[in-house]
């Protein structure tokens, strides 16, 4: 029969388990979450009279967010809100484009200079890269079906200074 003293020691053992495991948990996350922290930062791509800006704040409580806009002659065309986040061991990319479905994209490779996402059920895009080339420059590519095979688009940015408020006047 087990005495007052065993029972009080193997609840403190328990105890002591249950809250070493949340920070286990949370540096595992951490970990997940900072292989994809090179993203982070403000890009920016030109094209005539077109600019896209795409925003990501460094991982902080098991995600990045991110934001992007496209403005064509001063006018704002496209939008999405971004998170990146992990679930199950794996990242996922969850994307709210200007006037469509959140849509939820799921990590296949990950590394410090490459994260691949992929849904397959979704129709266009099913698979999204984000590539590192320097220390200034990234490649953002959307691919999915198209007419005879796989359709690819690439989107060059470079690395932009990220614009504070915006002064009074």
């Amino acid at each position: 029969m087990p005495t007052a003293a065993t029972v009080t020691l193997a609840g403190v053992a328990t105890i002591l388990a249950l809250l070493a495991a949340p920070g286990q948990a949370s540096a595992q996350q951490s970990a997940i979450i900072e292989s994809s922290a090179w993203i982070a930062g403000c890009w920016e791509r030109r094209s005539g009279q077109s600019v896209t800006e795409e925003q990501w704040m460094p991982p902080r409580g098991g995600a990045m967010l991110g934001m992007s806009r496209t403005v064509r002659d001063g006018r704002l065309v496209e939008y999405e809100f971004l998170r990146l986040f992990e679930r199950d061991g794996r990242l996922v990319y969850h994307a709210t484009p200007s006037r469509q479905t959140p849509t939820e994209f799921t990590s296949t490779a990950t590394s410090d200079t490459l994260a691949v996402f992929e849904n397959p059920a979704h129709d266009f895009p099913q698979r999204i890269i984000y590539r590192r080339q320097g220390s200034d420059s990234l490649i953002a590519r959307i691919e999915g079906p198209g007419p005879g095979g796989t359709r690819g688009v690439d989107f060059r940015f470079a690395r932009a200074q990220c614009s504070g408020a915006h002064p009074a006047g």
